[in-house]
């Protein structure tokens, strides 16, 4: 987790709400996804961790009203989040061509970004203060592209030997992996939590 991470989550309150009357505000999520893309190939999902707003919003926001239950285990598989990536990328997609070329085309697509970042923003809450904070990030899109173009990238390494098993890195996992099990975790945001908890330093990346 870097020192930025937890005033992050205030950028997307800006787009979402202030790009309602200011549209081009939008146009950050092209950062994002820019930032996204030339990261986790490298990183797997570290950009979530670490960067992204809405992880940010997850971890020290929602987390202050959450129920803090179990994330299902169907969110997170992939049978699920395709379908999902593909739905949002194809309205995102047909929203804006839709658009390209009419009147005031520049505005009308920040207003489609930033109607996805609301919409998106309010399933995250409502999950995410039901269940767990990071409930959105287990079938997110952007986090299922980040999956499946590094997920093996970048890993958590676990010194067996050294391990006791207090199991206090999965306790503090805003993702609820089982993190003391050796096998590679795509889905693993890099956040660093359980490493530092660690009373044997048994983790590492």
């Amino acid at each position: 987790m870097l020192k930025i991470t937890p005033y992050l989550g205030i950028l997307v309150l800006i787009v979402s709400i202030g790009g309602l009357w200011y549209p081009p505000l939008g146009y950050f999520m092209l950062l994002i996804f820019a930032a996204i893309f030339l990261i986790s190939p490298f990183r797997g999902r570290w950009f979530c961790g670490n960067l992204c707003p809405r992880g940010s919003l997850a971890d020290f926001w929602i987390s202050k009203i959450s129920s803090k239950k179990k994330i299902p285990g169907i969110l997170r598989s992939l049978w699920v989040r395709i379908p999902i990536f593909l739905l949002m990328m194809g309205v995102m997609g047909y929203r804006i061509s839709s658009v390209i070329g009419t009147l005031n085309a520049f505005e009308k697509i920040g207003m489609i970004f930033v109607t996805i970042c609301l919409v998106t923003t309010a399933i995250a809450v409502l999950l995410g203060s039901y269940l767990s904070p990071r409930t959105w990030c287990s079938f997110c899109p952007m986090g299922t592209a980040q999956n499946l173009l590094g997920g093996k990238r970048y890993q958590l390494q676990l010194e067996k030997d050294k391990c006791i098993s207090c199991k206090k890195c999965e306790k503090v996992c805003p993702m609820q992996l089982k993190v003391c099990q050796i096998e590679t975790k795509p889905d693993c945001i890099k956040c660093g939590r359980c490493v530092s908890v660690c009373p044997k330093d048994a983790l590492k990346f």
